[in-house]
Parts: C-alpha cells; sequence; structure tokens
C-alpha cells in the first residue's frame, strides 16, 4: 500500500498574480499539440505561425519564447503593462498544462521541505495562502503535470 502524501489535507493556494512563477533564471515552458492549436486558434494563426512567432524547439520539444526584463527572463506572455502592480497571463484560459498545475508539480508536492523550498525560492506568495485546495485535486493536477512532461 502506497504512504499518504504529506499533503492529505490539502494545501492552500491562491494566485496572487506577481508572475513569479513566469518569470526568473531562463527555462522551458512546454506545450503539446493540443495546446499549440488553442495558442494558434486563440491568434488567428496555423499552428505553425503560432510556432514561428512565439515558440522554439529545445531537445526536441516545443516551448514558448522568453525575454529578458528586469525581473528575469519572462514568458512571452506575460504581461505587467494592463495591470499596474500585476503580472498577468495574455493567454490565461489557453494556458499550457505546465503553467495550469503550477504549483502542483511533483517535484513541488514530493515533501514538505520542496514545498517550503519552492515557496521560497520562486518566491511565491500564493503558496499557503488562499483556498484550501483538496488532496484529490491536488493528485488531478500533479499527474496532468506528469503527463505531460
Amino acid at each position: 500500500m502506497p504512504k499518504p502524501e504529506w499533503y492529505t489535507s490539502g494545501l492552500a493556494f491562491n494566485c496572487t498574480q506577481c508572475g513569479n512563477c513566469c518569470t526568473g533564471p531562463a527555462g522551458y515552458v512546454w506545450f503539446n499539440d493540443e495546446e499549440a492549436d488553442a495558442l494558434a486558434k486563440r491568434f488567428g494563426v496555423t499552428r505553425n505561425q503560432f510556432r514561428k512567432q512565439y515558440a522554439h524547439k529545445v531537445h526536441g520539444r516545443w516551448t514558448l519564447n522568453e525575454y529578458e526584463t528586469e525581473h528575469g527572463f519572462d514568458c512571452i506572455f506575460l504581461d505587467r503593462e494592463t495591470i499596474p502592480g500585476r503580472a498577468i497571463c495574455g493567454v490565461y484560459e489557453d494556458r499550457p498544462t505546465q503553467c495550469r498545475t503550477w504549483p502542483f508539480w511533483p517535484e513541488n508536492i514530493r515533501s514538505e521541505r520542496a514545498w517550503e523550498v519552492t515557496k521560497r525560492s520562486t518566491p511565491c506568495p500564493g503558496m499557503d495562502s488562499g483556498t484550501l485546495i483538496p488532496v484529490e485535486q491536488i493528485r488531478i493536477l500533479r499527474d496532468q503535470h506528469k503527463q505531460d512532461a
């Protein structure tokens, strides 16, 4: 019988629109063909046009482009202008699974220590605040992220 997760009572999370999970050191925002299609549709372009304009390939996989800012390397869709003091996702409804599942990635929830390290290193003020996310929902998000990896 598997050992129960340390977060069986759930974890609190509420996005504060700080943008810290969408910036930082250069990294990757992976997306699949279905996500590319949704984003392409949003912009009224083909999948190939979307990829050419907003993404690049690394190790055989597609990742969204980033650009360097005073905050680090921002996702190409991170909008710091529309709402002063906020960093919002310009494609929120169509954001990739990697983004939808934050902060419930397997590596972030493997232990309480990993959760705390992620909370401090991102830093993510939404972790451990706001709505209590039940363990069942966390498992779904965790497993969605694992499938996309």
